[in-house]
């Protein structure tokens, strides 16, 4: 992205959501005088932390500050652990201004968002999360989350690509893992079976099943992490997961079938307490693998 591509986004984000107003939201405010209420709406704020939290110049804060004391928004008092420090509150005015802004604000953002289908509602909001981690520097996040409607569809995908890009397998592949989840799908057993999807700002990048084979044995399935994804802890968290819910469920025993050649995946299994159980040569998804099975005794 270029600098001339920040500043385009920039412009058109201010005037949706009305920053180039002469008072914001309608109101006698500035924008920087409605974050500063905003900001004392948490509690009272010695100044130096305002104006840290808020990367204001001093000079320029002091002049806010003194308007809204002498139209009865706040108050300032010496701290007590440093007379030379004021500490700035809202007064009660102060505070129902700050409700009053507060509310248009709830409902000009609802405006907004009325305009955006339901189904994109969470796909904006993780765009604005990445676009915040990615401007502070700060580290990525996962979480866990049951199946929702098009899992089962991006599972399939996923499999197929990746194990074609790293594996050499064929379309074969790609079909098995659609009859897996097809077969979830179609006979879930709420209580004996579980899937979840990881997320990493709002997008997939990870998946695990954990199946019923028969009353004492549940089978880990279709687990997944995209590369770029990697490193972050999921594909333990996944197995852990699938593991904690056999054992809840009831299983006794939880076994996996894989392929040899997989390191990450046999750290992950061997990490967890598997055992490789058996291993023979065979044809499958195009190519001459080492068929393994790997079981856990919960």
């Amino acid at each position: 992205m270029t600098v001339a591509d920040v500043r385009a986004f920039t412009r058109f984000y201010t005037r949706v959501i009305g920053l180039l107003d002469r008072g914001y939201l309608d109101s006698p405010y500035s924008v920087t005088e409605a974050r500063v209420l905003f900001e004392l709406a948490s509690g009272p704020c010695e100044v130096p932390d305002l104006r840290a939290a808020l990367g204001l110049d001093a000079g320029y804060l002091s002049r806010i500050l003194t308007a809204f004391d002498r139209d009865g928004l706040v108050t300032r008092t010496p701290a007590e652990r440093d007379q030379r420090r004021h500490v700035v509150a809202l007064t009660p005015r102060g505070e129902s201004v700050f409700a009053e802004l507060n509310a248009r604000s709830d409902v000009e953002i609802g405006k907004l968002l009325d305009g955006v289908p339901p189904s994109d509602r969470d796909a904006l909001v993780a765009s604005m999360r990445k676009v915040e981690r990615l401007l502070t520097g700060a580290p990525r996040a996962y979480l866990l989350r049951p199946l929702r409607p098009g899992d089962l569809g991006w599972v399939v995908n996923r499999h197929g690509v990746r194990y074609a890009e790293e594996c050499g397998f064929d379309r074969t592949f790609e079909a098995l893992v659609a009859r897996v989840a097809g077969e979830f799908g179609e006979r879930h057993l709420p209580d004996r079976e579980a899937a979840w999807i990881a997320e990493v700002d709002g997008e997939p990048v990870g998946s695990v099943f954990c199946v019923r084979v028969d009353d004492r044995t549940a089978k880990l399935r279709l687990l997944l992490v995209e590369p770029a994804a990697r490193g972050l802890g999921i594909g333990g968290r996944l197995v852990d997961e699938c593991l904690a819910f056999a054992r809840r469920a009831g299983y006794e025993r939880v076994v996996l079938w894989t392929v040899a050649g997989l390191a990450a995946s046999r750290h992950l299994y061997e990490r967890a307490g598997f055992t490789l159980e058996t291993s023979a040569p065979e044809h499958l998804f195009g190519r001459d693998v080492e068929a393994q099975t790997w079981a856990l005794d919960l």
